[in-house]
């Protein structure tokens, strides 16, 4: 936090108006997901559509960030277009250290502006300034130009919208500082209809450390067991994506839109595949030691003779799986391509590559003509991919203008259902590890593999013969955990670092002093305060539905029950009362 007071800055783009939004006893929520929620909780208006005007969106920063070795990410809470309901994401880079440079805890932004703005937020105060010359740019010229536009180089954020966000596709990503994202969800959209187009973020504020020694001690603590040890050594040697050939040998690697767990050209788009013919470099978030973000060279010739031209993308497992494995591609140049696409558009990738997965199925089994897309999808054929995503920016008919609203609501008009791969009506993440996977996901506050981890608890229920009530115990325990470590905005890599006993010393060294037991009650306050609000936003776990592919195709090594899901899932609800 910024001092004793929390410093929460509101901006209303309707009225270009700029002020502080009060915010006492909020405190104690420590920032991040908790100071979000609670101010998003007191602005929304639960009978107003998403894209409406009026819906806030709130950035936080955590009370650690800019402190400690991976406290880096910034949360980012709104009303989802794609899912109608909570939408929470987080992003890295330097978003975290721009909002404690600019002394800021939160930033809310309500209202829309009556013609393409950007936002520009550093010592100054606030200045909205014209995107006219902005808006239409891809993710990457837009971000090349305010860079060029904007102060602040080295200490500044710059999140921007691409054409997806503007057209208001409902899983347009924001893109953060080129390599980040708030991906899930469906920013992009919210910003779109509010016609922002940017927000660029940067300070020069500096803090005195309360408790120097204390500080020193633990600071060096963390620091040495994320470089001197193994903890995080898998995320920065080949990064996440060293779990594309591990899944696919465990049997748990979606394929095909899950037709397969397997895939039999996993490796040639492995991450040792990617990291031998074509990483460049590793970078990290402001504040981060590890080096997660791997950055890969895609080279290609663009006409006859020596013309070849490149560009460098960031990958990792998710969007391997969701724009590789998912849509049978078999080698890293083709993953490559498409993820240049929803890089450049400002899509969710995850969401992107289950909606052409199970596209290129429906095409299979008639329910949509060659026609009706205007190109015909193979699995393992790069062209009518990049024709679709294309065409849901640009929403040529009728049915691009559906599609782009997600793959809930074409299934809902098109049919296809049995083979959706929506949980909760958020495309599925990409694990197909058995019944802890798929209720984490379908339960979880924002439908995602990071709520609960869901995927590693199948592996250890398998591991140690955990029944149904032990697997719903540690799906809870693991999120009233995580949103403690969300409220920091510590990055969940680093999960196993940030144990409870250090960040209570953490937190002590920065003159904040929080006890085991309320921590626990914090995780415990949050994960209530998100139900109640999923619920007056129309979430209902009584409504789930699990569509029979994923019980059809194994999940490490054997079929999903679909009785033993159930009763995990009115456990849930028993315990959870929602």
């Amino acid at each position: 936090m910024n001092g004793p007071k929390l410093r929460v800055l509101q901006i209303d783009l309707t009225e270009r108006r700029v002020g502080v939004l009060p915010a006492d006893g909020l405190e104690h929520y420590l920032g991040g997901i908790g100071l979000a929620a609670k101010l998003f909780a007191g602005l929304v208006d639960v009978q107003a559509a998403p894209l409406d005007a009026h819906q806030p969106v709130v950035l936080a920063g955590g009370a650690l960030a800019a402190f400690f070795p991976m406290c880096t990410k910034g949360v980012a809470v709104f009303r989802s277009p794609l899912t109608g309901g909570w939408g929470e994401s987080y992003a890295g880079m330097r978003l975290a250290l721009a909002l404690r440079l600019a002394g800021w805890d939160a930033i809310v932004i309500t209202g829309r502006a009556d013609r393409p703005v950007y936002l520009s937020i550093g010592p100054h105060g606030v200045r909205f300034k014209s995107a006219a010359a902005l808006w239409g740019l891809d993710c990457e010229e837009a971000g090349r130009l305010l860079r060029q536009l904007e102060p602040g180089r080295g200490f500044r954020s710059c999140l921007r919208i691409g054409p997806a966000g503007e057209k208001g596709v409902a899983f347009a990503s924001v893109n953060v500082d080129t390599y980040r994202h708030f991906g899930r969800l469906g920013l992009g959209a919210v910003l779109g209809a509010k016609n922002l187009k940017a927000i660029v973020i940067y300070g020069d504020r500096d803090y005195p450390v309360p408790q120097p020694k204390q500080y020193r001690e633990i600071y060096d603590q963390i620091y040495r067991q994320a470089v001197r040890t193994d903890v995080m050594e898998k995320y920065h040697a080949l990064g996440t994506s060293v779990n594309v050939s591990v899944l696919s040998e465990l049997g748990a690697l979606p394929t095909r839109n899950l037709q397969q767990s397997t895939f039999e050209a996993a490796e040639r788009i492995s991450g040792r595949a990617f990291a031998e013919g074509s990483l460049v470099r590793k970078v990290a978030c402001a504040g981060c030691p590890v080096g997660c973000i791997h950055i890969g060279l895609r080279r290609r010739q663009f006409a006859p003779g020596y013309e070849y031209e490149s560009v460098a993308l960031s990958y990792d497992h998710e969007l391997i799986y969701a724009l590789g494995s998912l849509l049978g591609m078999s080698s890293p140049e083709k993953v490559y391509d498409l993820i240049e696409a929803v890089e450049l558009y400002g899509l969710d990738a995850i969401s992107a590559g289950v909606l052409l997965a199970w596209l290129t199925e429906a095409q299979q089994n008639g329910l949509l003509r060659e026609e009706d897309l205007g190109c015909w999808l193979e699995f393992d054929r790069v062209e009518g991919y990049l024709k679709v995503l294309e065409n849901l920016v640009e929403q040529p008919s009728e049915l691009y203008a559906l599609l782009a609203q997600g793959l809930a609501r074409a299934v809902e008009r098109l049919g296809g259902k049995e083979y959706a791969l929506c949980l909760g009506g958020h495309e599925m993440a990409g694990y197909h590890t058995g019944p802890a996977n798929l209720l984490g996901l379908a339960v979880g506050a924002r439908h995602s593999h990071l709520d609960n981890a869901g995927y590693a608890i199948d592996q250890k229920a398998s591991k140690n013969g955990w029944d149904s009530a032990r697997m719903v115990h540690e799906i809870m325990a693991e999120e009233k955990w995580r949103n403690v470590l969300n409220c920091l905005c510590i990055c969940l890599f680093a999960r196993e670092v940030y144990t409870p006993a250090v960040v209570q010393k953490a937190l002590a060294a920065v003159g904040i002093e929080r006890t085991g037991e309320e921590l626990m009650a914090l995780g415990e306050e949050i994960f209530q305060l998100k139900n109640r609000l999923r619920s007056q936003l129309g979430y209902s776990s009584e409504r789930l539905y699990f569509a029979p592919r994923y019980f059809a195709t194994p999940a490490l090594g054997r079929q999903i029950d679909p009785a033993q899901l159930q009763e995990m899932l009115e456990l849930y609800r028993q315990q959870a009362g929602v």
